[in-house]
């Protein structure tokens, strides 16, 4: 049974009842956006801006400082990637749908519950801190609530667009960075959280044993000596692997050119180390080892506890990677997002001719959304695909 398919099905299901329960309450723009209007957490931001305005204002310098930084990184990251997969053979497109169920190489399959839980923690932080700086230059919030585009969950905060608009440029940028500023500032969180106690805990839960090889860089010494992923390895310079701390303890003090003779389940190879792509200084051998086996230890806790672990420590995962790509992308210079309205603003401040300020900021944020449909059209076509397939087994 599919049981991401079983609670997204009763999820929706529930949200649909809500719907037609309370649906005068409801707002639908743009025929997309629905959009249930409260008065929730508007008090507490209010209480927030009165209470530390010195701390705040402070904030928002380095606010504002991260959010350029960021997007001029995300435009030269983003352009760095659109040409090495329109360029380089087999390259990887940099962005892809943070989706239940879609297989992004390298992370674990996202369910269903992960990723709203994820969703609702980061919009809620986003427009929280949106709301926090609106109040702090004394600009009216109208409403709050949550919202739907599509089945996809969100929170809003709705200040008074004409009181923003009448701001001074410093303030306009505080509210608009704020929200990008407070997911890498809650992804830096999580990810302490996650090191220091979420995963050390799941770690005492479990035993890990033997070495295997779970990864092999391209063109690097490892593949080229003909050892496959899947290979369990047994030894290296004759010494016993029972575990991967075994494996980096042999290997920390590697150098470009050192023999080392590797020993798997299959075969003896003999590998020469070259340097590492980001310290010349060190050998490198481009591959990548997972556990054998990994085995609770269900004798002292049981099941339940530990399962109950990797369950927190997987959504702890995805908190961080979900909270900090949506911080980053928010900051690209594209028309609708955080980062279009902050070099949209940014671009008066130097071009004082409004219609050529508008022409640029135009074309940028067009061009930024073609980089993305490139980025993204991989997926693009494997949706096309299945949906074609689909078509067709029903059809026959």
């Amino acid at each position: 049974m599919n049981y991401d398919l079983l609670l997204a099905v009763i999820f929706y299901g529930l949200i649909l009842i809500f719907f037609f329960m309370y649906k005068k309450r409801f707002v639908i723009q743009d025929k997309i956006f629905i959009l249930y209007k409260t008065q929730l957490g508007i008090k507490l931001m209010d209480r927030l801006a009165k209470k530390f305005p010195r701390f705040l204002n402070y904030l928002s310098y380095l606010s504002i400082f991260i959010g350029f930084f960021g997007m001029a990184f995300m435009f030269y990251f983003l352009l760095k990637g659109t040409y090495s997969l329109l360029v380089i053979p087999n390259a990887k497109p940099l962005l892809a749908p943070v989706l239940p169920g879609v297989k992004i190489a390298g992370l674990p399959v996202l369910s269903f519950w992960h990723w709203i839980l994820s969703i609702l923690f980061v919009a809620a932080i986003h427009e929280f801190c949106h709301g926090v700086y609106a109040r702090l230059c004394n600009t009216k919030i109208k409403s709050s609530g949550f919202a739907f585009l599509g089945p996809i969950l969100a929170a809003f905060v709705e200040p008074d667009e004409k009181q923003i608009a009448k701001k001074t440029k410093r303030e306009q940028l505080a509210v608009f960075s704020a929200g990008p500023f407070s997911n890498i500032v809650s992804s830096g969180v999580v990810l302490l959280i996650s090191l220091f106690v979420i995963n050390p805990l799941v770690s005492s839960l479990i035993s890990l044993n033997g070495v295997q090889v779970a990864g092999l860089d391209k063109d690097f010494p490892a593949e080229l000596s003909g050892i496959k992923v899947g290979e369990q390895i047994l030894s290296i310079n004759d010494i016993e692997l029972q575990n991967i701390n075994n494996f980096s303890d042999v290997l920390s003090d590697l150098k470009p050119g050192d023999k080392i003779k590797l020993r798997t389940n299959v075969s003896l190879y003999e590998i020469t180390a070259a340097k590492r792509p980001e310290n010349p200084k060190s050998g490198y051998l481009g591959i990548t080892v997972a556990a054998l086996e990994t085995n609770i230890k269900s004798e002292r806790f049981g099941n339940f506890i530990p399962m109950a672990f990797f369950w927190l420590s997987r959504l702890f995962f995805w908190l961080y990677v979900i909270s900090l790509g949506v911080g980053l992308f928010n900051l690209l210079p594209l028309g609708p997002v955080d980062g279009g309205r902050m070099f949209s603003v940014g671009v008066s401040y130097f071009i004082k001719n409004k219609k050529v300020a508008s022409k640029l900021f135009t074309f940028i944020s067009l061009f930024c959304l073609l980089l993305i449909l490139i980025n993204l059209l991989p997926y693009i076509i494997k949706l096309f695909q299945f949906v074609i397939n689909s078509f067709l087994v029903f059809i026959i």
